[in-house]
């Protein structure tokens, strides 16, 4: 069997001061990899950086790094994938480790947790925001990992190839995890040593503004994923709120065999059928998620697993 191709995928905006050594880490650590560097619309001397650092440079012009990665993956073709940032916080030194395990387990993803080497390398409020975000993600698609945003990852080729990367900015991370999660991949996590940026690299990342994107793409997904219990959570909501409007009404029937409080009655019962048609409305989208769900599980079996070259899984033995 011939050896897996690897590719090093390293998304970068104005990271000069970071990207060479980043480059040179990869190629030291995976000496066969192909390092592609993809830049987006960097203002700065990234570009002539990373080529001088013997990386493969190409453009991405639609702002984010959603775009980035939603380029990375349709362009680049390989077995392997190891996707890293460009700010030289990540340890290359993991990735032989990381590409081993995946390889080994015939898994479709690895995903980098960070152990921090220095108190600068998370920003202030990032490593509450992380936990929070990833017990959130937790509670709501019922298992998770312990750090869903980190950038730092290796693919099968079945899992980029099959992921429609449709987010936009840095919520990628956790739309990739839930992308990993609906579909019940098989998934590892190798702890992995974090450092602060060199001197002259600045992050790009804006605590509540990402944040809050962040925990609304939770919820967007929630709510494309799970629409049964989204949907019969908001019908149980207004259930429960008719019932309040309605018992004073129903005690002043039984007691005096009046409806005084008419308003209260039609309002209960409008707010009724808002909640027969949102669990409805669930159930129907339920199915619909049900089967495409199905769809994207048949075009991920459709490619060979890890470790297995592309010649072999055609031919019959």
């Amino acid at each position: 069997m011939t050896a897996p191709t690897i590719a090093v995928l390293l998304p970068c905006y104005n990271e000069e001061a970071a990207i060479a050594a980043t480059v040179a880490g990869f190629r030291a650590a995976l000496p066969g990899a192909t390092v592609y560097v993809y830049d987006n619309n960097s203002r700065d001397g990234t570009r002539a950086a990373a080529e001088a650092a013997g990386a493969i440079v190409r453009t991405e012009r639609v702002q984010g790094k959603g775009a980035v990665v939603r380029r990375m993956f349709a362009d680049v073709d390989a077995d392997v994938y190891v996707m890293a940032d460009g700010d030289a916080t990540y340890d290359a030194a993991s990735a032989p480790a990381m590409v081993a395990r995946l390889l080994d387990e015939r898994l479709d993803m690895v995903v980098g947790s960070r152990i921090e080497t220095a108190q600068a390398a998370y920003r202030r409020g990032h490593r509450l925001g992380n936990a929070l975000l990833t017990g959130m993600l937790a509670r709501l698609f019922g298992r998770s990992f312990t750090d869903i945003l980190s950038g730092y990852r290796v693919f099968s080729r079945r899992f980029v190839k099959s992921y429609p990367a449709l987010s936009t900015g840095f919520e990628i991370e956790t739309d990739i995890s839930v992308h990993a999660l609906e579909l019940r991949m098989p998934v590892g996590e190798v702890a992995t040593p974090y450092s602060e940026r060199p001197e002259g690299s600045v992050s790009k990342l804006s605590t509540y503004a990402d944040g809050w994107r962040i925990t609304r793409t939770i919820l967007t997904l929630y709510r494309i994923e799970r629409p049964l219990l989204f949907f019969g959570a908001i019908g149980g909501a207004l259930a429960l709120l008719a019932l309040l409007l309605v018992a004073p009404v129903l005690v002043d029937y039984a007691r005096t065999g009046l409806v005084p409080r008419f308003p209260s009655l039609i309002l209960a019962t409008g707010l009724m059928v808002l909640t027969a048609l949102s669990f409805f409305a669930g159930l129907i989208l339920d199915t619909v998620v049900r089967g495409r769900r199905e769809v994207r599980r048949l075009a991920y079996l459709a490619l060979p697993a890890p470790g297995v070259t592309r010649s072999s899984a055609t031919t019959p033995t």
